[in-house]
């Protein structure tokens, strides 16, 4: 397994104390599984790494935002990224503060402009002109100053997929690089809004550091442009996406990640300015698992298939990125293992989770899909109208659920018919 929150004791599969064949029994399946104690040493991590230093971590909500996730987070002091008003009110339900939150995302409307600056967000992370102009056009409206940073897009290649990259030219986020300087006077002379650092993301999944050093480099030559044009940044926001092992990928240490960041900004003379780390990726992904049923063996003439009761509407990472999650059977079997296409019950030949995966398994049996704490339960549907997954968080020997499973009849609740 990818994390030692989730392991083997005597052939069944372990998160944390509790047994996944229980959790399966007891919460039925496909079934989310979190552990606690994995959240609690990535974050912590990232925290003892910026101890002592002017540096913080804001939790990407958008990777995993189930409220007991984020308040675990909370729990511990943590900041969050938030790139919509809906996740505002999660991070708030979950106990986080607003004055703890930056608010990031290409296309922020006006009334969540006015939403996140009546709440107290710390920043507004600002992706284009227009959107410099809405929002200082709503602080006026509110009698407020608006704190921005800009995104500001520094065209380096973060080696990663190209759905998940987001810094070079061909990307719809931030500012052009060649545009930052003229956009920063720009948001300097708007009367409702108040510059006070500079933002930059690169993609997801990054495995070196080096990438990010490329455009911290650029960053910095830009911000002593900046101030020379008479303005003070105070916060440096690198973002996150610091990738992990989900196959054979050799990602760096958190700790060693974000010390060697915290060298480079000392090492050009900007250590003066605070640090914004925003994980996502890095503090779940590996946090979770996805708890499967196998239904059917279909074996065929090019491909055998073990038919699951999860599907693409509950991961839809492989679909949408063909990606890797590991799939490991909940109880060992000691029988000869087959190789089999793990597919769900989704009418779409893109319905699949897993390609020639050797397997040792029966119809009843369960598998973990692992890895899937990021980008799994925040981006499933109800695709063929299938209720979403139930979501469970172990706590040593205990297991909470944390999500109900939904109903059908939820998801037309709010649907009504033409009157005759």
């Amino acid at each position: 397994m990818s994390d030692s929150a989730f392991h083997y004791v005597d052939g069944v599969l372990h998160a944390e104390g509790v047994s996944a064949a229980s959790l399966a029994q007891q919460f039925g399946t496909p079934l989310y599984v979190y552990s606690r104690d994995a959240l609690t040493r990535t974050y912590r991590a990232y925290a003892d790494a910026c101890a002592g230093r002017r540096a913080v971590v804001h939790v990407a909500v958008k990777a995993n935002s189930n409220l007991a996730v984020l308040n675990v987070f909370a729990r511990m002091g943590a900041g969050f990224d938030i790139v919509s008003s809906g996740e505002l009110a999660r991070v708030l339900a979950a106990g986080g503060k607003a004055e703890n939150t930056v608010f990031s995302g290409v296309g922020k409307s006006a009334a969540e402009m006015r939403e996140a600056l009546e709440a107290g967000v710390k920043c507004f992370n600002v992706e284009s002109i227009p959107e410099l102009h809405a929002l200082n056009e709503v602080a006026k409206s509110l009698g407020k100053r608006a704190p921005v940073s800009l995104r500001v897009n520094p065209d380096v290649d973060a080696k990663t997929h190209p759905y998940i990259s987001t810094g070079l030219k061909s990307n719809k986020f931030g500012v052009a690089f060649s545009d930052a300087r003229a956009t920063y006077r720009e948001a300097h002379a708007m009367p409702n809004l108040d510059v006070v650092g500079i933002d930059c993301h690169i993609g997801s999944q990054i495995t070196e550091i080096s990438p990010y050093l490329d455009a911290l480099d650029k960053l910095l030559d830009l911000v002593e442009q900046i101030e020379s044009d008479g303005m003070s940044i105070r916060h440096v926001d690198v973002g996150g996406g610091l990738g992990i092992t989900y196959d054979d990928e050799t990602p760096p240490d958190i700790g060693d990640f974000v010390r060697a960041l915290l060298a480079h900004i000392e090492k050009r003379g900007h250590g003066q300015r605070e640090v914004y780390f925003e994980p996502g990726r890095s503090l779940v992904g590996n946090a979770g698992v996805l708890l499967t049923r196998v239904e059917y063996l279909k074996p065929g003439e090019e491909k055998s298939f073990a038919i699951v009761d999860a599907a693409m509407n509950d991961l839809a990472r492989p679909a949408m990125y063909e990606a890797f999650h590991r799939i490991v059977p909940v109880v060992k079997r000691d029988a000869p293992a087959h190789t089999y296409d793990v597919v769900g019950p989704v009418c779409e030949s893109g319905d699949w989770l897993g390609r020639d995966r050797d397997l040792a398994v029966e119809p009843g049996d369960l598998l973990a899909i692992c890895s899937a704490g990021a980008y799994g339960f925040v981006m499933s549907s109800n695709y063929n109208t299938r209720p979403r997954a139930a979501e469970v968080m172990v706590d040593g020997e205990r297991a909470r659920l944390v999500r109900q499973r939904e109903d059908v009849r939820q998801l037309f609740a709010g649907e009504s018919i033409l009157p005759d």
